[in-house]
């Protein structure tokens, strides 16, 4: 029999992905893997000028498939519009059946600042404690709290371009019961950090190595493109670099730049997010390593995300179902 399918608004998937059950699931979808075809993008043009793009993102695991179906069109912004616009379509993958539509823009922000703190669990000291967000849009709204969920964060800096975006969240952090205040000088800020965070969408390098103390862990979200870049050579060229998946060598300016100049190569990867979860290599070394962590999303942190949402929402949906 034929089910009208279940559309799950922002407010219903965002409360069944909090952290403290997001980041262990991710762990165990990295640990376990699963299917994760190349993802599709197409180029959608328009008479009026305003292109896009249409990105398709599949991925199947278990007894979950899913895609996430996202457009791009960078000229909304001047119309008062958001350039993306996301949803996720989750499926029953022993009969295909569909089981929900999810909101794809809470499943990405929040599986992607997750995945970020996953890999701090493996990544920074034990002991770091305070948190430098480097941008104030989505994703460093989330960083404190994910973060928070796998290291004693005690102290959070927010820098942002425009000062007064950071002085907001960083007041709205406040009033949550974080310490948290602005910074203005990204060089200090930088310096006392223990774990730093970038989700920018900058096309030169906003952290530089002189400027960061031994020790320090530095995630690198924003560039998830040849010309888009966070940190400058000498951070990957120094620092213990792992990356969520290998797609990050060809998508990343922060790497493509250093591997085009000699100064970083492919193989000086320490590994995967899913080797550190198989436990396959190791992370942190020591008390004084920079370790790096870059980014640059996939469809298996999507997949993890909604079959959370699954778990917890359509507990009857997990065994098989007819079509």
């Amino acid at each position: 029999m034929q089910r009208s399918i279940t559309v799950v608004d922002a407010d219903s998937t965002r409360a069944a992905l909090p952290f403290d059950r997001l980041i262990p699931a991710l762990r165990s979808a990295f640990a376990a893997d699963g299917t994760v075809p190349m993802r599709h993008h197409h180029h959608i043009e328009h008479p009026g000028g305003n292109n896009g793009v249409l990105l398709l993102m599949p991925a199947w695991r278990g007894g979950s498939l899913g895609v996430k179906i996202a457009t791009i069109f960078p000229g909304n912004n001047a119309h008062g519009l958001p350039s993306v616009y996301s949803s996720y379509l989750l499926s029953d993958s022993a009969t295909g059946a569909p089981i929900a539509l999810l909101d794809g823009n809470e499943i990405t922000a929040r599986r992607t600042v997750a995945v970020s703190a996953l890999a701090a669990s493996y990544l920074a000291r034990t002991d770091a404690a305070s948190l430098l967000i480097v941008g104030a849009g989505r994703l460093g709204q989330l960083a404190a709290s994910a973060f928070a969920s796998v290291r004693p964060i005690r102290h959070v800096a927010i820098w942002n371009r425009d000062v007064a975006k950071a002085e907001t969240l960083a007041a709205e952090l406040r009033a949550s019961g974080i310490d948290a205040a602005a910074a203005v000088s990204l060089e200090q800020a930088v310096g006392q950090a223990d774990i730093i965070t970038c989700a920018t969408p900058s096309t030169e390098a906003l952290i530089f190595a002189d400027w960061l103390r031994p020790g320090t862990h530095l995630d690198l979200i924003g560039s998830f493109t040849p010309a888009m870049r966070e940190a400058d050579d000498a951070c990957i060229a120094r620092g213990r670099v792992y990356v969520d998946t290998h797609d990050a060598l060809a998508e990343s300016g922060d790497l493509i730049g250093p591997i085009e100049r000699g100064l970083f190569a492919a193989a000086d990867i320490r590994g995967s997010l899913a080797d550190l979860c198989r436990g396959t290599v190791g992370g942190r070394g020591n008390s004084t390593d920079l370790t790096v962590f870059k980014s640059v999303g996939t469809a298996l942190a999507d997949l993890a995300a909604a079959t959370l949402v699954r778990e917890i929402l359509f507990p009857e949906n997990q065994t098989q179902q007819g079509a």
